[in-house]
């Protein structure tokens, strides 16, 4: 059963890519894919990851859709007419392919004897509460051993926020400035 939703979902997530790339229309664009974040985070509730999730629906369907739609305020909402070109095709397919290749090489998913189960993984999970003294496993990798990734994906999500506004408000300052009458600089 687990298997038919992961897969359903899947399937899902392509066709949504798909009607993606095939719109004009940036507003659309823009609102499927917030949906799309949902239904990543979706997935990932289903395969356990909920700390995915939920990092999955505030910063794709929630940051990156008000940053995308700040944006759409500063330009237009169709999409310009582009020529077919081939090279982006063939470079896009390429790295596709290398990214494939590369999976070979890994380790099989759930390999008891994966490296990362021999080094990393023990450590945290027999020496976290002793060393941090957080019960949850999870919030110990995120909020002590990753501390500073952490906080560097705050750093940039801030930042992000802080553009958007300085980009919206700057858009409302040459709107206000575009709309005065009488041009001399002041409020009648």
């Amino acid at each position: 059963m687990i298997e038919l939703l992961d897969l359903s979902l899947l399937l899902f997530l392509a066709v949504v890519a798909v009607a993606v790339a095939r719109f004009r229309n940036l507003f659309a664009v823009v609102i499927v894919m917030g949906f799309y974040s949902l239904v990543s985070a979706a997935l990932f509730t289903v395969l356990d990851a909920v700390d995915v999730a939920f990092t999955e629906a505030a910063v794709g369907a929630g940051i990156s859709t008000v940053i995308m739609l700040g944006t759409l305020l500063l330009t237009t909402s169709k999409e310009k007419p582009q020529p077919f070109r081939i090279v982006p095709l063939v470079v896009v397919l390429a790295t596709g392919g290398m990214l494939i290749f590369a999976t070979f090489d890994m380790p099989a998913y759930g390999d008891p004897d994966a490296p990362i189960h021999q080094h990393v993984a023990p450590r945290y999970i027999h020496e976290s509460a002793q060393e941090i003294g957080v019960p949850n496993l999870v919030t110990a990798v995120l909020a002590s051993y990753r501390g500073y990734d952490t906080l560097g994906e705050t750093t940039v999500i801030l930042t992000a926020g802080i553009g958007v506004l300085l980009m919206l408000g700057h858009a409302r300052r040459s709107e206000n400035a575009g709309g005065d009458a009488d041009g001399d600089g002041e409020d009648a």
